[in-house]
Formats: structure tokens, sequence, C-alpha cells
């Protein structure tokens, strides 16, 4: 990995911090794309020192907000002309239905739509890198979406609208994988159990079901356990040309039916168009 340029998502804290500190590593040089630039210096800090890699760089980029994803893209694209690796990461979880910038459900905006975005606007430099990955973080906890209610107007589960939106990015890097040159790969993952603070903020685990989580987290996934599958999809030669896979662990595994679905897909694809102004055309 020495010399290869990675993005990394949300690296400020929990899986994303464990992914670009394991890259940072293996001599990667890294940007921690994050929200919030005092704990992505924070965050750089201390990757720099436990792996003596210096080539850490921190991006400010807010997931949620479509023309902030664009201005990092820009950014990027004026001062790199190449990009190994993006490990689209950051991922929130809401107890309660807010809006976008661009007045879209949350959830869907930074969950799914950012991965989709991102991925568009760093597509050129992306193509023009030699055996390039795309690295999408994703979940085994996945639920149906309603195509014709995607943004959850009708009724909403913060629960649920997180499955979904993790559901959407399993369907949307099997889509992309079939439409992507040979030479650049797209693979999503389940990290496992982690706990992270996106479930340790929220109002769900912090209420009522507390005393239950405060005893479940005792089995969950330790950070840098979740990230060593981001890892190895982002660096391993054993799936160097591998595209198109749902990973649990380190083998492809069966995601929902609905991932299955050609139609679902499409759809999937074209609200995702619609709802962010872009073409991939590819």
């Amino acid at each position: 990995m020495y010399g290869k340029k990675c993005i990394v998502t949300g690296s400020n804290s929990g899986i994303g911090k464990e992914t670009a500190r394991g890259l940072a590593a293996l001599g990667a040089d890294v940007f921690l794309v994050v929200r919030n630039e005092k704990k992505g210096e924070d965050a750089k800090k201390e990757i720099i020192s436990s792996t003596g890699n210096e080539n850490v760089q921190v991006m400010v980029c807010d997931l949620s907000s479509q023309e902030s994803i664009k201005e990092f893209a820009t950014q990027y694209r004026k001062k790199h002309k190449r990009l190994d690796v993006l490990v689209n990461n950051a991922g929130i979880i809401t107890a309660e239905r807010v809006l976008s910038p661009e007045g879209i459900e949350m959830t869907f905006a930074v969950n799914h739509l950012g991965y989709f975005l991102l991925t568009h606007q760093l597509l050129d430099v992306i193509l023009k890198t030699s055996s390039s990955r795309i690295v999408n973080v994703a979940s085994c906890a996945q639920s149906s979406i309603n195509l014709d209610d995607v943004q959850n107007e009708r009724k909403f589960s913060g629960r649920n609208v997180y499955a979904q939106s993790k559901l959407a990015n399993i369907m949307f890097t099997y889509e992309l994988a079939a439409k992507l040159p040979k030479n650049t790969t797209v693979n999503c993952l389940h990290p496992g159990v982690v706990n992270t603070h996106l479930f340790r903020n929220h109002p769900l685990f912090s209420g009522v079901l507390h005393p239950v989580f405060d005893v479940a987290k005792n089995f969950f996934k330790s950070p840098l356990q979740g990230a060593r599958n981001s890892i190895y999809l982002a660096s391993s030669s054993e799936v160097s040309g591998v595209s198109g896979k749902y990973f649990v662990g380190i083998k492809p595994s069966i995601s929902h039916c609905q991932s299955y679905d050609a139609g679902a897909r499409k759809r999937l694809w074209e609200i995702s168009e619609e709802l962010t102004g872009v073409k991939y055309g590819i």
C-alpha cells in the first residue's frame, strides 16, 4: 500500500478511524474525511503517533450536504490526480425524522446518497488509477426499501430507516459493479456489531433500552475488530479483481433478497440520480 492514496470517510472515530490507522500502518497516504476538523486533527495526531506514517491529511466534508460533497471532491481533484481506495464509511442513525440541507431525509441522505454522490464526484480520478478499489461499509441490518417512499414520509422508524439505508449501500454496490470497467472494483461489507458512537449516542439506547445495551455492548466487537474487513477489502491481494460482492468477515455472503432484484436496483439508482442531480455516464 506504500504511496497509495486512500480516502476514508467518517474517520475521526470508530471503525473509520481504525480503518484509516490500518491503511496508514500499511504505508498508504491517508485522507481523513471528517465533518469536525478539530476531531479530525486529533485523530490524525493519534494515527501518526501510532503508525509512524506522517502521510495523513485531514479534509472537511459534511456528507449530509451535497454542496459540501461537491466542494470537497473539487478540492481533492485539484490537488491529486489519482485515488487508489475510497472507503465510504460514514453513517448515522436518528431517532426522529430530520432533513438534510437539500430537504432529504437525513439517514438516507448521509448513509446512501452520501456514498452515491461522493463516489460519482471522485469517479474520474478513481478510473484513472490502476487497480483502484471502492469499499462501501454496509451492515447485516438490512430492511426492504419501499421505492415509492425512500424518504419514509409516511411512516418513520429510526432503526428501520437505518436498515434500509444499509440495504441501499449493497444495492448501490451491486449496480455500480456491473457498470465499472474491470480495472476498478467495488465491494461492500458487514463490519460486525461494533461498539461505536453511532449506537452509543442514539436516544433509543440511552433511554429505555440502556440497561440492555449496557450489558450487550460487552459482546460487541471493538472498532479495531470492526475495521478489519474494510482494511482487508481495501488492501488484500486475495480480493484483487473481485467486485460486486457483499462480505461478512473475509468471505462473500448472501444479502437481502431485494438486493438481487435488478429492477429494484435500477429504480433505486434512478431515484438516487434524481435526488443528487448527477448522471454517472458509465
